[in-house]
């Protein structure tokens, strides 16, 4: 099956989701498009999953032990077919399984799952990875979804809106995308972000290691986004202003820093499962509109 699933939740919600990447390709709540319109020219994307890596590797390739693999900017299950293992009108589940061409770029047996769930207001995305090899398997895995930005149509500030106080330094991305030792400030007033085109236009802001499970990203009007996370400890936020839109990504593992140079099983922040094990990360996204979302 190719063509894209549809997800319904009553009249006022639906999600579209493509076999290609497992990438959702809309989601519209109470009248609302929460995702932004694909522009071939800035950025073609609305949605990618991240599998096994998350981030850039050292001139896009990774070692394992003496040999080393063309694995690139956030894996491959971007950029391959998954099988519809499961669909009813509110929730699908699509699986992507090694073969030939993945154990060309990563050298392990695996089985990598995307369940998503509609219900009114709220979307959840649960990846699962399974450890199919008969050695330990490294991971990482994320999401990165594109919010429409500005949401639900205000004019007025935006922000991001954390559950805990988070660092007001974010690591500085070197060239290739690695990341350096340096940092750079962001204008954290509290446990609030207020975002700009200014703000997002070097790079993305990645909270390593972050103090928050919970996020609100608020219009300004009395719409939010609350983004409630489940084992993904860090989070980012990235667009290419002017564009319209604001990714926030949850990752469990994140690019090659600066000085890294050994193979995946030592790349800071991955995940290892061993063999027959397998692991569960979730996200709820959900729609709130009031004159304040807490």
């Amino acid at each position: 099956m190719s063509e894209p699933i549809l997800l319904n939740a009553g009249a006022a919600d639906s999600a579209c989701i493509s076999p290609y990447g497992a990438e959702l390709l809309s989601w519209r709540s109470e009248e609302t498009d929460l995702l932004w319109t694909p522009d071939p020219a800035v950025w073609r994307q609305t949605a990618p999953l991240l599998f096994p890596v998350v981030g850039w590797t050292r001139d896009g390739r990774a070692r394992v032990g003496d040999d080393v693999f063309p694995l690139g900017l956030h894996g491959f299950a971007w950029r391959r077919r998954f099988e519809v293992a499961q669909r009813s009108f509110d929730r699908a589940t699509f699986v992507l399984e090694d073969d030939d061409e993945t154990l060309a770029l990563y050298p392990f047996a695996f089985r990598f799952e995307a369940h998503f769930r509609l219900r009114p207001g709220e979307l959840s995305v649960t990846l699962t990875a399974s450890n199919r090899d008969w050695r330990p398997l490294p991971y990482a895995v994320g999401l990165h979804p594109a919010f429409r930005w500005p949401l639900a149509g205000s004019h007025a500030p935006h922000a991001i809106r954390f559950e805990a106080a988070e660092r007001a330094e974010v690591p500085v991305i070197a060239p290739g995308g690695l990341f350096s030792s340096r940092t750079r400030r962001v204008p954290l007033d509290g446990t609030r972000l207020s975002l700009s085109p200014s703000l997002l236009a070097d790079e993305a802001l990645c909270f390593l290691n972050a103090a928050s499970r919970r996020l609100v990203y608020d219009n300004g009007a009395g719409a939010a986004l609350v983004v409630e996370l489940e084992n993904f400890p860090h989070i980012a936020l990235w667009s290419l202003p002017p564009a319209p839109f604001l990714c926030i990504e949850a990752w469990t593992g994140y690019g090659d820093p600066e000085d890294f140079h050994g193979d995946l099983y030592e790349k800071p922040s991955m995940r290892i499962l061993a063999p027959g094990e397998d692991a569960r990360h979730g996200a709820i996204f959900r729609l709130e509109k009031s004159a304040a979302v807490e």
